[in-house]
Parts: structure tokens; C-alpha cells; sequence
């Protein structure tokens, strides 16, 4: 049967994320690129949410993939463990921080957040602390979709269509300098600040009663790829530690060398509990995601009764493994971690240089090839547009138009006021593109406050 090559929403049997949008039919990609049925070319300027780490059609990747497939597709893994599942593994514990040893796979950002959650309640179990079962979270966080992951989501509006489907988390503020910080504070101090808060919230509910905190180590979709304050993660570890709760750290868009090294907590020189992987891990040729688990906790699991109490069909699927461990093993050989910092740099210098001083950007923030612009009515004021205006939705429109996909979102300063644009090309991303990347970002945004 030929499929035609556009259609409308409402000739479509897709259930599509937004109820009657029209979108274009991609044909195929090549490097930056994707190209429409149309033939309409676009630069591809955040792999979708920072997805596309090496860009569309590697054709290393791909070899890898049809080798695997003329090996074997699947093979379940209550009866095979396969090559590219240990050989991806290895890879990935050979770059995590100090004591870390074994890696779970899953299939989805959202499934290892799960999965991390009903480790550290297992844990707990074993260990004969049965009463520690809340959660902390932070304020406008998202940390995935599933009726698991969702309630730790800091964002209202996501979570309340569900809520009486979930488990109660707590949540304590974001470490958002550009509009949390004091104007007496030193970074540093607000990082204090901001990580003491946990500590309140561990007393007010009970250290006994609390098994994690999990964030973000450079925020994503939801803030705009904000670091947080100096030492501000070095107190979190602390406090964790003093409170025997466990620290998973959540690096599905910001891990995998998306900041420039391999895992972005490695810039904060500490190691959390568990790391959660995901988007950068199959660069989108596979969908595949990971738990990594420090040997604290495994060796729980590896005494007690010796399972995991979780499973899912398609985890440590050869094909998908094979996929990412391409993936990896390319952004090793080429030394690609070194070009992301390269490249981040001069993409962070060549938005303040172009954006710094324009009346609607407040904040130009992120590390690596992970940066966020947020927009504002004044940059004086810091006052964010109505929400009704939906400016980073405008932008991301006005951007299509012109050939460039990034990624917005809304919401950036309470949950439903704010807009950022955020900006996570592949690792291989050159100069020439980089300044392409800003001309056409800059007449979208001008576009779009020309209009308002």
C-alpha cells in the first residue's frame, strides 16, 4: 500500500500529541539536516529534545544496526544476555563517576526514572528500613510521563489531570540563579541556599521517612537548560548522605556528553546513588534508555533476595544496545566530547555577542551544546510575557518557517508564565553551522516581537 506523502490531521488514523495539528511528513535526513516529503530542508538545531547527538543516517550506526539484525533481533533477557548489551554496559561504566559498576536498561527516559524509584524502595526493603517511601523533587522539574515518574514532575498543570492516580511527593525550589538569587547573595550562597532547603524538607517529613531526591543536573525541557549555582550539588550529596537518602540524579536530555563530558554530574565532582540516561545514549537511532546503579546499591540487590522486582519486554534489546553502543563508541572515537565543548563555548559567545543586548532575551544559559534563551517583555524588569501570547510556541513556528527546528517551552517561571528556546545541536556541529544556527534563531525571535 503507498502511504501519500501529506496528509491532513483529520484524514489521519494517528493519534498525534496535539488533536488536529497539521505536520509534515519527514522523507529522510542526512548530518543537521531533516528534509521533508516536500523537499523543504531543516537545519536540525535540538534533535527534537536533544535527542540527536550525532546528527540523522550515520552511516556507522546504521551498519551497526543491520549487523545486528542479520545476527539476531531479540532475544528476551530472562534467557540471553547478547554482546552489544555487555559491550554497551562496559562502555558506559568505563566513563561513569567513581563507583559506579552496573547499568539496567530500559526503554524510555521515563521507564529508568521508574525503575530508579522502585530500586531505592527495594533497597530501603532490604536493608529493613520499610518506612522510607517519599520522594523529594524539585519545583519545575519534569522527570517523565509514566504514572511513576509523573508526580515528581514540579509542574502543576502536568501532574493534576493524574494526581488521583499517583504517589505524594514533596518538592523543594529549583536552582535557578537568573530569578531566585538575591542581589546581596554570592552564587555560591544561594547554592547553600537553595540545597538547605532539602535538609528542611527531609526534617519536616521525617528522615525516616524519606528514600530519595531526585533533579535534574543541568535542568531541561522545563527551565531551559539551567546549571546549577558552584557546590550546590556538593551540599545535596552531603545532606544525603547525612540522611541516608539516596541521590538519583535525572541526565536523560543533559547526560551522555550533551555538556561535554560523558555524564554531567562529573562537572560537579560528586556521584550520586543513580544516574538516569536516556536521549544522547541512542543519539534517536534506537530508542533505548538506562538506570546506573553505584555499587552501594546493587550490592543490596546482589545479597539479598538477588531480583529486581521490575521487568520489561523489550529491555536489553540487541538491536536497540547495538544501536547505542555504536552511538558511543563513535562519540569516543572521534573525540567528540572535545568538539562539544569547543563548539558550546563559541555558540554561548555568538548568542551573547548577537542576543545579549537584545530588549526580549533576559538569559542566555547552559554548558556544552545544551543552552536555553529565555525571553522576556524587558530585560530590566525581568517581567515574562503573558502566557496567553505562547511566545516560545511562536518562535519555534516562526523558526520551522525559516528552516531551523528548536525546541521551546513554556512555563519557565511558575509553571505557567515564562518562555525559553532551547538550543542542543548534534556533537559534530561545525562553526559555519553554529553561526547559521544564531542568524536564523534571531530573525524567528524577531519575527515574533515584531508582531506582538
Amino acid at each position: 500500500m503507498q502511504v501519500p506523502k501529506t496528509r491532513t490531521a483529520l484524514a489521519s488514523n494517528v493519534f498525534r500529541r496535539e488533536i488536529g495539528a497539521h505536520l509534515p511528513t519527514v522523507d529522510h535526513g542526512r548530518g543537521l539536516y531533516i528534509v521533508d516529503a516536500e523537499g523543504r530542508r531543516y537545519l536540525d538545531a535540538s534533535g527534537g529534545p536533544a535527542v540527536s547527538c550525532l546528527g540523522h543516517s550515520d552511516p556507522d550506526v546504521i551498519a551497526a544496526i543491520k549487523d545486528q539484525l542479520d545476527r539476531i533481533a531479540f532475544a528476551h533477557t530472562s534467557y540471553f544476555t547478547s554482546e552489544s548489551a555487555e559491550g554497551l554496559a562496559d562502555v558506559l561504566i568505563e566513563s561513569a563517576p567513581t563507583g559506579f559498576g552496573k547499568v539496567y536498561f530500559t526503554g524510555s527516559g521515563s521507564e529508568a526514572v521508574e525503575a530508579s524509584l522502585k530500586m531505592a524502595r527495594q533497597y530501603f526493603m532490604q536493608v529493613g528500613l520499610s518506612s522510607k517511601t517519599r520522594f523529594i523533587a524539585r519545583h519545575l522539574s519534569y522527570h517523565g510521563a509514566t504514572l511513576g515518574a509523573l508526580p515528581l514532575g514540579g509542574i502543576e498543570w502536568r501532574r493534576k489531570l493524574y494526581e488521583p492516580l499517583t504517589m505524594q511527593c514533596s518538592f523543594i525550589p529549583p536552582c535557578y540563579s537568573y530569578r531566585f538569587r538575591e542581589p546581596h547573595e554570592s552564587e555560591e550562597d544561594y547554592g547553600q541556599r537553595c540545597a538547605d532547603a532539602l535538609e528542611d524538607e527531609i526534617l519536616r517529613l521525617g528522615m525516616d521517612n524519606v528514600a530519595g531526591f531526585i533533579a535534574e543536573t543541568v535542568s531541561g525541557a522545563t527551565l531551559g537548560a539551567v546549571p546549577a549555582a558552584p557546590g550546590y550539588f556538593r551540599r545535596i550529596r552531603d545532606i544525603c548522605n547525612k540522611y541516608n537518602v539516596l541521590l538519583i540524579l535525572d541526565e536523560v536530555m543533559c547526560g551522555m556528553g550533551r555538556t561535554g563530558s560523558a555524564f554531567a554530574c562529573l562537572d560537579e565532582g560528586i556521584a550520586p546513588d543513580m544516574i538516569c540516561i536516556a536521549k544522547g545514549l541512542g543519539g534517536g537511532y534506537q530508542p533505548i534508555a538506562a538506570v546506573l546503579v553505584s555499587n552501594r546499591v546493587y550490592d543490596v540487590f546482589a545479597t539479598g533476595d538477588r531480583i529486581f522486582h521490575h521487568g520489561q519486554t523489550y529491555m536489553g534489546h540487541p538491536t536497540v544496545c547495538a544501536a547505542a553502543l555504536a552511538v558511543q563508541k563513535k562519540i569516543r572515537d572521534c573525540n567528540l566530547l572535545e568538539n562539544v565543548q569547543e563548539q558550546g563555548r563559541y555558540l554561548q559567545d555568538i548568542l551573547v555577542f548577537r542576543l545579549g543586548q537584545h530588549p526580549n532575551v533576559g538569559d542566555i544559559r547552559g554548558r556544552g551544546l545544551f543552552v536555553g534563551i529565555e525571553m522576556v517583555t524587558d530585560r530590566k524588569s525581568k517581567d515574562p510575557f503573558d502566557a496567553k501570547l505562547k511566545v516560545h510556541s511562536r518562535i519555534k513556528q516562526a523558526a520551522l518557517r525559516r528552516g531551523l527546528i528548536c525546541y521551546p517551552g513554556g512555563g519557565t517561571v511558575d509553571g505557567k508564565r515564562g518562555d525559553h528556546i532551547l538550543i542542543a545541536p548534534p556533537f559534530t556541529v561545525k562553526r559555519p553551522e553554529i553561526e547559521q544556527i544564531v542568524d536564523l534563531l534571531e530573525q524567528a525571535i524577531n519575527d515574533v516581537v515584531n508582531e506582538l
